[in-house]
């Protein structure tokens, strides 16, 4: 299960920290990913880190603004969105990676506004 918050209204240029909590399955064992889904389109994979938080991978249009992490001990992982535009706007999720399809959450609602 997870648990997404940390979303909201932002201006642009500014910054979220997005947290998901995951529960029931052992989470330092499994690689995990944030994805997102604008309004209409697809779901798209943004970041993913390794179980030990040693290695992470971005989508290649991510780079450079978004930064995942995790915290083993608290069962949680990050996703640090600075310098956020109008495009970024979409809820964001967490899965394990690769994603239970039956696992999604509600997801945090990010929306880029001014």
């Amino acid at each position: 299960q997870f648990v997404e918050s940390g979303g909201g209204l932002v201006q642009p240029g500014g910054s979220l920290r997005l947290s998901c909590a995951a529960s029931g399955f052992t989470f330092s064992r499994y690689a995990m990913s944030w994805y997102r889904q604008a309004r209409g389109k697809a779901r798209e994979l943004v970041a993913t880190i390794t179980s030990a938080g040693g290695s992470t991978v971005y989508a290649d249009s991510m780079k450079g603004r978004f930064t995942i992490s995790r915290d083993n001990a608290k069962n949680t992982v990050y996703l640090q969105i600075d310098t956020l535009n109008s495009e970024d706007t979409a809820v964001y999720y967490c899965n394990i990676e690769p994603p239970v399809p039956s696992s999604w959450g509600q997801g945090t609602q990010v929306t880029v506004s001014s």
